[in-house]
């Protein structure tokens, strides 16, 4: 009996946990439908709620924004906007801070979490895969003697949580390992082994 019931643990735990994280980002993304008129709602338009609906008008409100600001007049509105956040005295630093972060996450450009890396974490001894996030700067900068790195730590099973740290780059090794595999392995807490 323990063998059949833990044959369908494995079967059903991985369904069950994809099912609620793809519904709670369904319902999310659904919230979109509260800046719809009433009358065009599904609700009012079908005599009921359709999951869904709200994650398809978020996705492509998302693809049309891309696509207008991709152009010469997109980008000019694009500049406009963000001169006017940053005029404005308490949303300048909050909007500043995110757009910074998000561009640095979602630039293709960029270099956050690119690089899956082998540091020597929480001692010397023992050894932990992060994801190369920069280098330290600022005044940061000035107080580290050496060449430093910043690194992401996650932690297991949550990867979206974790520690920030600052590096020498010599105690730092680059991993020839995709970001998936270095996740997979991560949050699978050592079992699922890269190949």
């Amino acid at each position: 009996m323990r063998k059949y019931f833990l044959t369908g643990l494995l079967v059903l735990v991985p369904l069950a946990i994809t099912a609620w994280v793809l519904s709670l980002i369904i319902s999310t993304l659904d919230q979109s439908l509260l800046f719809v008129p009433e009358a065009w709602q599904p609700h009012t338009m079908f005599g009921r709620d359709v999951p869904g609906v709200g994650a398809v008008l978020t996705l492509a409100i998302v693809f049309v924004t891309g696509l207008l600001t991709n152009n010469l007049v997109g980008r000019w509105v694009v500049k406009v906007g963000d001169r006017v956040m940053k005029r404005i005295p308490v949303v300048s630093s909050l909007y500043g801070s995110v757009k910074q972060v998000s561009d640095t996450l979602f630039s293709s450009s960029g270099n956050a979490f690119r690089t899956p890396v082998l540091i020597p974490y929480p001692h010397a001894d023992s050894y932990t895969i992060a994801f190369l996030t920069g280098v330290p700067g600022g005044d940061v900068k000035n107080h580290l003697v050496g060449d430093y790195v910043s690194v992401y730590v996650p932690t297991t099973p949550n990867p979206t949580s974790g520690f920030f740290l600052m590096m020498e780059r010599s105690k730092v090794v680059e991993l020839n390992m995709s970001v998936d595999a270095a996740l997979k392995h991560i949050v699978s807490m050592g079992v699922v082994a890269p190949e």
